[in-house]
Parts: C-alpha cells; sequence; structure tokens
C-alpha cells in the first residue's frame, strides 16, 4: 500500500509561492494545473497548495520544513519591516511593494544559479524554464517521489557539472543554450575544476568580480548569481525594466537609504513593472 505525502501546515501572511514563481528568481518553479505550486529543488520535489483556513500546505515532513525549507524561503526575516523602512513619499515604491507583498529572494543553489542566468541572457522567462527543463531531463539525475494520491513520479535534479562536461554539443544544444553553450561549458569546467568553490567567504563587491572572470558573466548574470545565489540582499541587478523605472522614477539611481536591502526592493520594483505592464516608464 503507497503512503501519501507528508504534509506540513503554516500561517503566513507575507509568504506568496505564486507571487514568488512569477518573480524571475526561479526558473524550476511554477503553477499546476491544480492551483498549487510546485519546485524542485536541492534534489527535492515541492508541492505548496492553499488550505481551508488560509494556510499553506507543503508536501514535506516538519523535519524537512525546518531544515530544508524554512530557510529556503528565508522565513526567519522580517520583510514587513524591510517595507516600513521605504520612504513615506516614494509612493511608486509603496505601490510596487504592495503589490509584490509575499516575494521573498530564495536561498537557492549558487551552481544552478549561475548556469540558469548564464542561459537567461535574452530569453524571456518561458524560454528560460524550458531550455533548463530540458537540461534537467537530458542531464540531471533521476529521482521519485510521491504525490498527493501516493502515485510514484519521476522528476529530475538539476545537472551536476560533469554530467554538463560528459555531454556532447549536439545534445547540449538541443537544449535551446544558442551562443551561451560555450559559456555553459566554461561555467561547468571551473566549478569542476575548484575554481569558484571559495566565492561564498568573497565580500560581494570580489564575489561579482569574481564571477565576472567567466566568459559569457556579465555585471547584470553575476549580480543575479550573487543575489539569488549566494543570497547577498545588498545586490539589485538591473535588466530592461529595472533600468526604465531607475531612469524613469528615481533620476539614474535608487535612493542610497535602500541599500542595504535593494534587492529586495529591486524585486518589488521589477515585478511591478513587468507585470504592470507600465508602458510610462
Amino acid at each position: 500500500m503507497r503512503q501519501a505525502e507528508k504534509e506540513t501546515r503554516i500561517y503566513s501572511d507575507d509568504l506568496s509561492p505564486e507571487a514568488i514563481a512569477e518573480s524571475g528568481q526561479c526558473f524550476r518553479m511554477r503553477q499546476a494545473e491544480d492551483g498549487s505550486i510546485v519546485l524542485i529543488a536541492y534534489e527535492r520535489k515541492l508541492r505548496i497548495r492553499h488550505g481551508e483556513t488560509g494556510e499553506l500546505i507543503f508536501s514535506c515532513t516538519e523535519e524537512d520544513f525546518d531544515r530544508i525549507w524554512r530557510p529556503y524561503f528565508d522565513l526567519d526575516r522580517d520583510y514587513g519591516d524591510i517595507r516600513a523602512h521605504i520612504r513615506k513619499d516614494d509612493s511608486f515604491l509603496q505601490e510596487a511593494a504592495d503589490f509584490g507583498r509575499g516575494i521573498r529572494i530564495l536561498r537557492q543553489d549558487p551552481w544552478e544559479m549561475l548556469i540558469s542566468f548564464i542561459i537567461s541572457q535574452r530569453k524571456s522567462i518561458p524560454a528560460i524554464r524550458t531550455a533548463i527543463e530540458k537540461l534537467c531531463e537530458n542531464f540531471g539525475k533521476e529521482l521519485f517521489a510521491l504525490d498527493a494520491e501516493g502515485q510514484e513520479i519521476v522528476y529530475h535534479a538539476f545537472p551536476e557539472p560533469e554530467a554538463l562536461l560528459k555531454a556532447d554539443e549536439d545534445s547540449l544544444a538541443s537544449c535551446g543554450l544558442g551562443y551561451r553553450l560555450p559559456y555553459v561549458r566554461e561555467a561547468a569546467l571551473a566549478w569542476e575544476a575548484g575554481r569558484l568553490s571559495g566565492l561564498s567567504d568573497l565580500p560581494t563587491e570580489q564575489l561579482i568580480h569574481s564571477l565576472m572572470e567567466l566568459h559569457g558573466v556579465g555585471v547584470k548574470v553575476a549580480s543575479c548569481v550573487a543575489l539569488f545565489g549566494y543570497h547577498r540582499l545588498e545586490v539589485a541587478p538591473v535588466d530592461v525594466w529595472m533600468q526604465r523605472v531607475i531612469d524613469g522614477v528615481y533620476g539614474g539611481s535608487l535612493p542610497e537609504e535602500y541599500k542595504e536591502y535593494a534587492g529586495v526592493i529591486q524585486q518589488y520594483l521589477f515585478n511591478y513593472a513587468r507585470l504592470t505592464k507600465l508602458e510610462a516608464l
């Protein structure tokens, strides 16, 4: 007899899996047909759904929730306190933060973030997701889990550097990597050789500089990896949407008082500008 998946229930008014899934920081987190959010991270598959009394239901034991998912979702940080420090006269950011309430900066795997954001260059979010899923299906470790009915399902972990180095170019190219293929190979080679093993101990500026020594990694990709892979909350990656906000609202640079949590502020602004299609910016 199959055993149904374990469950852990929490109440939080400042965690929105749906908003995080659409925030552009995680490409293996999506909304399923039944409305639940499905996430694959750290060789685990997690399903999150809403309960009838407002709770969030995680498909994991309480032990795994506290050990893996509580830190992953940065649940011990008070994001309300970050929002409370937004200037009262900054109506644009006040609106953006209210719109994006529930977004949190995930603590993701640095290796996965490095490859994901190398692939992300000049791609839409749906195209990034497609390329990463193909990469995982072709080269990731095969894993097994139980669904809500106790049926066994197969999924794939994010591929290790060794698997990408062993892959032939045609197989990699079939994942939609395009001109990014040699960048992915170089990153895998550097990671496998241990050249990037000490990055977590570096000051943020040096961390970004070290990442940019890799071919195909510019300041935006390095900043995304620093924020979403190394949890450097003071880093605010700048893409087209953010540049529009910075130029159109802030006269060329984010206010200095937002520096400590610039990455959180960036997520609120990016999410608001992109999803509300602010053409005036």
